[in-house]
């Protein structure tokens, strides 16, 4: 019974009782009302930003902390326990299976997600920080089926992504309002396991995703030094790794390390997200169209550009430039096919390593293998913050570039509309992260399938046949490709798979698409969870 807090949400198990306890819902009320304004604030000037460039304004690095960019001095914080070598690292959900088997894969960390991999299900989130709790502690081993599940003798250091700054945990309110769902997810994980890992060597390391400006680094600095502060560890324990996964960012990163400093581990290439945002980006750009989405690779021009120039960055102020997804997984059924993916994962890997990334992320246990042997062979030590890339010259031009070589063919199309569907039913069904294809697909890969289509009906373009996509073709398709979802996806169901397909529908035929399909379709989580519908459809910023 804590005063203004209501959870509107029963998780009938251990969990619900061991982590909202009435110490750590004050605390997470002091974090909504001690910052949850300034998020308001800096959401809605995401938007502003938004009509600017809709009005014909561009993208630049920005004058006012040239100074920044241009002081040679400062510097991040220096890795922490466990950070000093991340050449390799898993990510996926927080189910309890998932977290031994990344723990135990021999890759160097395990960032565990709250935010792209997860549907965010009140009990998939209370669920993944009572796994969380429990491997921290080593209390995490169980047996199914008669197959033991057991934490290894050293596993993965582990990182936290919680949820974006968009996002409404709308499941818990204060005083009357929606919690941020990335200080729920945060503010969990930190109150009940902070002192526990800084006791076992380590401590509470984060990824912090999704940020459009240098000030919304500031609010989770600023959340980080609160939070030390209430449980009276010393500042600078928190280490967090900012995902550059918006093209806004991609003019910060200078500004996002600085802000964050000395609490800070680098930057990510979150290159899913980063296409996503491309588009919403451009989306009154109609020379920005861009074709098939496996043509919008990491050597097209505007993707390069990035990560070079990301590299750079990093080792200047010696943090880690961590790599990308491979979401390539094993082909177990078709030797020929497999080899063929393991191929791409060996070529990406080259790639990053190459161009001086000091780690890479991967889907699966089974990739580690490949990973870590490119990595060992062309990193012998810890990281490359010696590669300082000083010949790299980026310019605002090249992060805007928008030529990409390729074409719009029906078969992508298709494909989209396929991804699409069944990630998103998959999603409010509870299931955040789908093997699609031979590839593990997340909520960025649905994101930019959803925001392709809405730009090549917008701008009518012209499939390599010569036809004009049009609403009407895409609707006809998605009726057609409806009935075989279930194929793609079998543990979905046929109301979510509609609900999908009527959402798909009303997207493509926007005059803007919506900026997140988790913050649209997140009431229909909240009221399966039994939140009432008024306060399901609540959210922060419209």
């Amino acid at each position: 019974m804590v005063q203004g807090v209501i959870v509107h949400s029963t998780v009938a198990d251990k969990a619900q009782a061991l982590l909202l306890t009435d110490e750590a819902l004050t605390f997470l009320a002091q974090l909504h009302r001690t910052f949850n304004a300034t998020r308001i604030s800096l959401l809605r000037a995401r938007q502003a930003t938004q009509r600017k460039l809709d009005a014909g304004s561009r993208l630049d690095f920005l004058p006012e902390t040239a100074k920044i960019r241009e002081d040679p001095s400062w510097r991040c914080a220096p890795p922490a326990p466990g950070l000093e070598d991340r050449r390799v690292e898993i990510t996926g959900p927080t189910d309890r299976k998932m977290v031994v088997n990344a723990l135990n894969s021999g890759t160097k960390t395990f960032m565990a997600d709250f935010e792209d991999s997860s549907s965010p299900t009140f009990a998939s989130m209370l669920n993944g920080q009572h796994n969380l709790y429990d491997a921290i502690r080593r209390q995490i081993d169980f047996e199914v089926n008669g197959k033991a599940y057991k934490l290894s003798d050293h596993p993965a250091t582990l990182i936290v992504r919680p949820r974006g700054w968009h996002l409404d945990e709308l499941r818990i309110t204060v005083d009357g309002a929606p919690l941020s769902a990335g200080l729920f997810d945060f503010g969990l994980y930190f109150f009940h396991n902070a002192k526990e890992l800084v006791a076992r060597g380590s401590g509470p390391y984060f990824y912090v995703p999704k940020m459009e400006h240098y000030l919304e680094a500031r609010l989770w600095n600023d959340v980080f030094i609160f939070a030390q502060s209430h449980l009276g560890i010393p500042h600078g324990t928190i280490r967090a790794t900012a995902l550059l996964e918006t093209l806004p960012a991609a003019f910060q990163m200078e500004e996002i390390l600085y802000e964050l400093r000395d609490h800070s581990s680098g930057l990510n290439c979150g290159r899913w997200d980063y296409i996503f945002s491309f588009i919403k980006v451009h989306r009154s750009v109609a020379s920005a169209v861009l074709p098939d989405r496996k043509d919008v690779t990491m050597t097209v021009p505007f993707m390069d550009s990035y990560v070079r120039l990301l590299i750079q960055t990093c080792h200047k102020r010696k943090v880690a430039a961590m790599g990308g997804m491979s979401a390539q997984i094993p082909i177990k059924a078709d030797p020929a096919a497999n080899d063929i993916a393991m191929e791409k994962v060996r070529a990406d890997k080259l790639r990053e390593v190459t161009a001086g990334h000091d780690g890479t992320w991967i889907a699966h246990p089974l990739i580690n293998k490949i990973a870590m042997e490119i990595f060992n062979k062309h990193m012998p030590g810890p990281n490359q913050y010696h590669v300082l890339r000083e010949e790299v010259r980026i310019a605002a031009s090249d992060l805007l570039n928008p030529v990409v070589p390729g074409h719009i063919t029906t078969a992508g199309v298709h494909e989209n509309i396929e991804t699409s569907l069944a990630y998103t039913a998959a999603w409010i069904g509870g299931n955040g992260c789908i093997p699609l294809n031979y590839l593990m697909e997340d909520a960025a890969t649905a994101e930019i399938t959803r925001v392709q289509l809405w730009q090549w009906v917008r701008y009518k373009s012209r499939l390599d046949t010569g036809e004009v996509i049009t609403a009407e073709l895409l609707e006809k398709w998605t009726d057609e490709i409806v009935p075989n979802i279930k194929k793609l996806a079998p543990a979905v169901t046929d109301e979510d798979v509609r609900i999908a397909a009527e959402y798909l529908k009303g997207q493509i035929t926007k005059e803007w698409p919506s900026d997140f399909l988790t913050s649209d379709l997140m009431h229909i989580l909240a009221a399966r969870d039994g939140v009432d519908e008024r306060l399901a459809k609540t959210v922060s910023v419209s």
